[in-house]
C-alpha cells in the first residue's frame, strides 16, 4: 500500500503522525484511523473473555473497510453481518465463515442462498416468516440452516430512540413471550437446526442495568426451552451496543462490562454455554477522526459559522441523531497573520450541503480562521460507512496510521466513476 514517512509538523497527532501533515499530503476531507487503537480495543475484549468459551463477532456495519476487516480477522475475530454485500466483504477480507452470524430483518432469498453456500455459523432469525423462508430455501438446495432466534425483551437501553432495538415498538426480534412457540415450530422444520438464542437491545449503552435485565429474561427463556421443550441452546448471543464517551457520557470499561455479564451467566441454566458478542462502536469509534478544512468564516447578527469542506454526506450522525462529537483544532496557532493574539469565540461548525441540518457541531469554543484544519473525533464508527454522494459529492479517502507510517486504505472517489452508471 502507499505510505508516507512521518513528519512532525503540527500539534495534534494520531500515534506519531501529524494530522496537519496528513491533511496537506492527502487532502480533506479524509478519515484517519489508528491501527493500534483498533487492535488494542479488540484485545481488551479477548482478554476479558479468555477464560470463557466465546466468539467475538465484530459488527461490520460500524466500519466495513476491508483493511480493518482483514486486520481483525487475523486477530481471530468473527463478524456480524446484515447483508449479502457485507458477507462478500468479510469473505474477501479472509474471515472464517464458521465465525459469521447473519443478522437483519429483511434477508433476501439470494442472500440466504449465498450464506448457506459458504456455511456460515448461523442466521439470527427475526420473524416466523423468515424462519419459513430459510427452511424452504435450505430444502431447495439440500442444506441445513443453523439458526439462532432473536428475541425482543421489551427493555429500554436508555439510549437514542433511533438506535434502540429492544423495545416492543422496534422492528427487531420476536417478542420474548412468543419465543417458546417459535422455537417449538422451528424444531419441527426438517432443514433447520436450532443452535442459539440472540438478543441485541440497542447501541450506545452506557450503564449495566439494561443488559443485565436482558440476561435475566434470557435465562428464564433458556430454562423453559431446556426443561419444557427439550431444546438445548448451544450459544447465547448478546449482540453489541457498549457505548463510547462522545460527550459527558461514561460507559463502563470493557473488562468490567464483560465481567458483569459473565457473573450473571454463571448459574445452573447458562454456565459454560458459549457466548457470542457483537461489538462495533466500542472497538472502532475512538480509533478514528474525520479531518476537515475550514473554507470560510461567516458572521451574521446572531451567529458565527465555520464552514468546512466536510458535510452531512461525509458524516451524518450529528444531522441524523443530533449526535455530539468533539471537534479539535489540528494546528493551534496563538497569533493571527498580523501578529495579534487570536480570540476564542463560539462557532457553529457547518458543511457545504444545501440543508439547514448540515452541521457537525454547534456552539463550539474555538480560536480559528479560514484555512485551519479541524479533527472531528470519535468518527471511526458510523462515519464513512454511512457516507453518501448527496449533492453529487465524492466520498472521502480513508487512511490508516501505524506508528510512523500512513497507509491509503481507500482512495477518494472519482467524479467520472460516480457518473458512470447513469445514462440518458
Amino acid at each position: 500500500m502507499n505510505f508516507f514517512k512521518r513528519c512532525k509538523n503540527g500539534i495534534l497527532h494520531i500515534e506519531e503522525i501529524s494530522l496537519n501533515t496528513i491533511a496537506k499530503l492527502i487532502g480533506t476531507p479524509c478519515y484517519v484511523y489508528s491501527k493500534n487503537a483498533i487492535i488494542n480495543q479488540f484485545i481488551i475484549y479477548q482478554q476479558a473473555l479468555k477464560n470463557y468459551p466465546h466468539i467475538i463477532c465484530y459488527a461490520i456495519k460500524t466500519n466495513s473497510n476491508l483493511a480493518i476487516l482483514n486486520m481483525l480477522s487475523k486477530l481471530g475475530s468473527g463478524f456480524d453481518i446484515v447483508s449479502g454485500g457485507e458477507l462478500e466483504r468479510v469473505l474477501m477480507a479472509g474471515c472464517d465463515p464458521s465465525k459469521i452470524v447473519f443478522s437483519g430483518v429483511a434477508k433476501r432469498a439470494d442472500e440466504i442462498i449465498q450464506a448457506l453456500n459458504v456455511n456460515i455459523k448461523c442466521f439470527n432469525v427475526e420473524s416466523c416468516s423468515e424462519l419459513q423462508r430459510i427452511n424452504n430455501i435450505a430444502k431447495s438446495i439440500g442444506k441445513t440452516a443453523k439458526i439462532s432466534i432473536r428475541v425482543n425483551p421489551n427493555i429500554d437501553p436508555k439510549t437514542h430512540p433511533y438506535i434502540s432495538t429492544g423495545l416492543k415498538d422496534n422492528k427487531f426480534g420476536i417478542p420474548i413471550k412468543q419465543a417458546p412457540l417459535i422455537y417449538a415450530y422451528a424444531k419441527t422444520l426438517n432443514f433447520i437446526k436450532i443452535i442459539g438464542i440472540n438478543c441485541h437491545i440497542g447501541s450506545q449503552i452506557t450503564n449495566f442495568s439494561p443488559i443485565l435485565n436482558t440476561i435475566d429474561h434470557l435465562i428464564e427463556l433458556i430454562s423453559i426451552l431446556k426443561n419444557k421443550q427439550n431444546i438445548k441452546i448451544q450459544h447465547i448471543n448478546l449482540g453489541g451496543g457498549l457505548g463510547v464517551d462522545y460527550f459527558n457520557l461514561y460507559p463502563p470499561p470493557i473488562k468490567l462490562y464483560i465481567k458483569k455479564i459473565l457473573n450473571k451467566l454463571n448459574n445452573k441454566e447458562t454456565v459454560n454455554i458459549p457466548l457470542i458478542i457483537e461489538p462495533g462502536r466500542s472497538i472502532a469509534a475512538d480509533a478514528g477522526i474525520l479531518l476537515t478544512r475550514i473554507e470560510y468564516i461567516k458572521i451574521n447578527e446572531k451567529k458565527k459559522f465555520a464552514i468546512i469542506d466536510a458535510g452531512m454526506n461525509d458524516i451524518i450522525r450529528p444531522s441524523l441523531y443530533n449526535a455530539w462529537q468533539n471537534i479539535d483544532q489540528v494546528d493551534i496557532r496563538i497569533h493571527n497573520d498580523k501578529g495579534f493574539i487570536r480570540k476564542k469565540a463560539y462557532y457553529d461548525i457547518v458543511g457545504p450541503i444545501c440543508e439547514s441540518s448540515d452541521f457537525v457541531g454547534k456552539s463550539r469554543l474555538l480560536s480559528i480562521t479560514e484555512g485551519d484544519y479541524l479533527a472531528i473525533r470519535s468518527a471511526g464508527a458510523y462515519g464513512f460507512v454511512m457516507a453518501s454522494n448527496y449533492n453529487t459529492r465524492i466520498r472521502p479517502s480513508e487512511i490508516m496510521v501505524e506508528e510512523n507510517e500512513i497507509y491509503l486504505i481507500r482512495k477518494k472517489e472519482l467524479l467520472k466513476k460516480l457518473l458512470y452508471y447513469e445514462q440518458f
